[in-house]
């Protein structure tokens, strides 16, 4: 069992309010895979556990199979996942920061011109980028280490979990390392950031671009989100732009705001290709856009000499593996039956948008977890599944309608909707409407349009059962034809499916008043009074 790559080599910051310290006597070597004496031991755990379908129950998960963890491990890997967890709410600061950048503000902060210069000189002779002096830079600078310090903090910490892949798909496609601190100024180092314009994933993914290179969006997944399979397409990406433009700078503030713009802005510019001469044509928000991301070059670079918290403690992060889904499975499940942490599945599985793994044929879906949690998973797979089988039956979920129901939901705002009361009706949570949609608020506006993934089926045995309010209430005799409507549905496209019946037979054969139908009424198709 290898280890992957978000694992490997890894070191723990000192996270600001948890402060960490090394365990006397656990500091090894990193490692990224399991010795062969680890497996064997592991194997001898594994044996006498596997449990009958008819056995399943999550107390005898747990306590016939239980893999133990260092206390120590297990403090340093809660702490690491609370900050990565607590870094979801970063994205909209940074966002904002960089989109609205006045690079011309200056602000206050004890760096020396000449210091800076200096450094700045050594840092260009070292990277492929044109990082030379000028006050905009200095200015962004200053900005970052006055008004984002914290926030620096912080992504001097998310960095370590990240950076070891980035710098391994950036090697792989010979792309300068320090792209790796692109994804800081896209998304705060969050997989599952979206922005306003539906930008989504650790490198800010449009929809169209996504699948062009072969990102899949669906109801229930977002590989933009899942951060090794948007990082090796955005290496693509890089290197497509980089054999256009031939120089990395141009490349940024195309990756930012599209080649076409870059082109434009080289053209009124008189056939400039340097980005500070072209930087007044560009958008606004490309203006400091490249300012913002060598401001952080900088910064990570001479982190130490600024002062900023990088403790490290010499222990890699803990190993993940990942294995397949043969059924459809919600974090919720996992979490009670092999003792996850919801939180820490969110991490680890950010592409999955519902918290949902769902089963399709023809796609691999993988559920990542803690290597310690692995074998727990993959001894007891067969109760498992079993179990949430028996879980779905129990609670009368609607679970089994959940993975037909692949068409997301447009939403138009009425007048008296709110957010909590449009996500009850759908089964999901106001956080997951919001990230849907970008939402910076819980504020609506009559008709405005949102996207809902829902968990709820648009029909289920509930509403089935009770007719709408427009529709009549009397009992329908057995073998009377009928149609279930549908979410979209109006009486005039019922009207059509059913070759010799009108809108008015539609109305009186069912007591209809006006033309609103309820998802999940029940229409009869026939005059059954007669």
């Amino acid at each position: 069992m290898i280890a992957v790559p978000l694992a490997a080599q890894q070191t723990l910051t000192n996270v600001k309010n948890d402060t960490l310290q090394p365990p006397p006597s656990e500091i090894t070597s990193d490692t990224i895979a399991l010795t062969v004496a680890d497996m064997e031991q592991m194997e001898l755990q594994e044996k006498p556990t596997q449990l009958n379908d008819g056995e399943v129950s999550y107390a005898r998960i747990l306590s016939k199979y239980n893999l133990k963890d260092s206390p120590e491990a297990a403090k340093y890997d809660s702490l690491w996942l609370k900050q990565l967890h607590a870094n979801a709410s970063l994205y909209d600061s940074i966002y904002k920061d960089v989109s609205q950048l006045e690079i011309d503000t200056t602000y206050h902060y004890s760096l020396d011109t000449d210091t800076l210069k200096s450094r700045l000189a050594k840092l260009d002779q070292r990277t492929p980028f044109n990082i030379s002096y000028n006050p905009s830079l200095e200015n962004v600078i200053k900005m970052f280490l006055t008004r984002k310090r914290d926030f620096i903090e912080r992504m001097l910490v998310s960095s370590q979990f990240y950076f070891p892949m980035f710098e391994q798909e950036l090697d792989n496609y010979n792309i300068p390392l320090e792209i790796k601190y692109l994804a800081i100024i896209e998304s705060a180092l969050n997989p599952r950031a979206k922005s306003r314009v539906g930008a989504t994933g650790l490198w800010q993914f449009m929809y169209g671009t996504g699948r062009m290179l072969d990102l899949g969006v669906s109801s229930y997944v977002d590989e933009r989100s899942d951060p090794i399979k948007s990082t090796k397409a955005a290496c693509q990406y890089l290197s497509q732009l980089y054999n256009i433009f031939e120089d990395w700078d141009l490349v940024l503030a195309a990756y930012n705001s599209g080649p076409g713009n870059v082109n434009k802005a080289i053209r009124r510019s008189g056939g400039r290709t340097n980005y500070w001469n072209i930087r007044r044509n560009l958008p606004r928000e490309t203006a400091g856009y490249v300012p913002a991301f060598l401001a952080v070059m900088y910064i990570f670079e001479y982190a130490k000499e600024h002062d900023l918290a990088i403790g490290k403690v010499e222990r890699p992060f803990f190993e993940t593996d990942t294995v397949k889904i043969k059924k459809m499975i919600t974090f919720d499940q996992i979490s009670e039956l092999v003792g996850v942490d919801k939180e820490e599945l969110e991490v680890l599985n950010p592409s999955y948008k519902l918290d949902i793994i769902p089963y399709v044929d023809g796609k691999n879906y993988t559920l990542r977890l803690p290597v310690s949690a692995i074998g727990k998973f993959v001894n007891n797979e067969d109760a498992i599944y079993a179990q949430v089988e028996q879980q779905i039956e129990a609670e009368e979920k609607p679970l089994p309608q959940l993975v037909t129901a692949q068409d997301r939901i447009r939403y138009r705002v009425r007048s008296g909707d709110y957010l909590g009361k449009i996500a009850e009706r759908y089964g999901v949570g106001v956080s997951q409407i919001k990230r849907w949609n970008g939402l910076r608020s819980n504020n609506l506006r009559i008709g405005q349009r949102l996207t809902i993934y829902p968990r709820k089926p648009v029909t289920s045995k509930a509403t089935a059962s009770k007719p709408s309010n427009t529709a009549s209430k009397t009992a329908i005799p057995d073998g009377t034809k009928i149609h279930t409507v549908q979410q979209g549905d109006s009486l005039w496209t019922i009207s059509r499916k059913y070759p010799g019946i009108t809108v008015d037979n539609l109305k009186e054969w069912n007591g209809i008043k006006g033309s609103n139908l309820q998802p999940g009424t029940v229409l009869k198709l026939c005059d059954c009074s007669s």
